[in-house]
């Protein structure tokens, strides 16, 4: 297993990191299973586990903090909040109000008296930054979490963050947790280099596409628990799926001539970048982990990187993966265009 710096946080941790987003009802129901996972994770030199309060409602927290008992001190252990897990006002975003009651309701969950990283998981258009910034500055303070992070956001709002901490003295996000996949390179354009240019560590998310990089979708054949639970995403009458699965199809054949799985080729890709700092590998089996722990050897060459180059260009998306979390200026008219009231 790989290490690299956490950024400027002083922290190390390893290059693949553990998710466990399909801990609990949203996967893996068998507590037992996801506790054998991260042990497992564990003894093969994986030191960070990345999970949120979303997750399953709670329940991936409660199974991470049980699993992580007596070994706690040996990892970094991040997590996230911004969503709602119950109905009513107030109760999601980045607001000081609900971080604080976040914040202590994980690590009631974790079962830890500490959060190293913790990430707003989204960002929060009707937040002002300062007050984000302002209340993570507040915990970390604390003691309550050692530093704290972004996920999937812009360029121009870590830039924007960024300008706040220091206008305000305030203390800084310390990494951003953003999708990327041979499927999706859009960051390429922005987000990677404003991330290393202000000293970020980067965890990415998502290295097999949603499915379409599992090496289950060859020639079209959608052959998975996901594509059996939501056909529509894998339909090859659908251009974009057609698409998805025409250059998944080319991606399989560089993993072939380099006798290694699709899965393991998307899962080192992230890691050639010089910006990223660890790819989250978000498993529901121990069958699945084994599997990647298998080819966390495989370190992609410049020969290997032209090719997926020529397939799919730095810079470029096959498909939006910010498509479930869509900017409200792109989908709210109000915010782009002028009435007639106005001019």
């Amino acid at each position: 297993m790989q290490y690299a710096p956490l950024g400027r946080t002083g922290m190390t941790v390893s290059r693949y990191a553990l998710g466990t987003m399909m801990f609990g009802s949203a996967g893996n129901t068998d507590h037992d299973e996801c506790t054998r996972i991260v042990h497992t994770a564990l003894e093969a030199g994986i030191n960070f586990v990345d999970t949120a309060d979303m997750y399953s409602t709670g329940e991936s927290e409660r199974i991470v903090g049980a699993a992580l008992r007596g070994r706690r001190d040996d990892v970094i252990l991040a997590t996230k909040g911004h969503f709602a897990l119950e109905e009513g006002l107030n109760r999601s975003g980045n607001s000081r109000r609900h971080l604080l009651n976040a914040v202590d309701a994980s690590l009631r969950r974790l079962g830890t008296d500490w959060i190293d990283l913790y990430q707003v998981h989204r960002p929060d258009w009707s937040t002002d930054l300062e007050e984000t910034l302002g209340v993570l500055t507040d915990l970390v303070r604390e003691g309550k979490i050692r530093a704290f992070g972004c996920s999937t956001f812009p360029a121009h709002e870590l830039v924007e963050s960024h300008r706040v901490a220091e206008a305000r003295g305030l203390m800084r996000f310390r990494t951003e947790q953003p999708p990327y996949n041979l499927l999706a390179r859009g960051i390429e354009r922005d987000v990677l280099p404003v991330a290393e240019r202000w000293g970020m560590g980067v965890l990415t998310w998502s290295p097999l596409g949603f499915g379409f990089l599992t090496g289950h979708h060859r020639a079209g054949a959608a052959d998975s628990a996901r594509a059996r639970l939501r056909p529509a995403w894998f339909d090859p009458e659908n251009p974009e799926v057609a698409r998805k699965l025409a250059v998944a199809e080319q991606l399989a054949q560089v993993a072939d001539d380099l006798g290694r799985p699709l899965p393991a080729l998307a899962t080192a890709f992230p890691l050639a970048h010089r910006a990223v700092t660890s790819v989250i590998t978000g498993v529901r089996t121990l069958e699945q982990l084994d599997a990647t722990l298998k080819h966390v050897d495989l370190v992609l060459d410049d020969a290997t990187l032209d090719r997926l180059d020529a397939i799919v260009p730095p810079g470029t998306d096959v498909y939006d993966p910010q498509s479930p979390m869509p900017l409200p200026w792109l989908t709210d008219p109000a915010l782009r265009r002028r009435t007639a009231a106005t001019g």
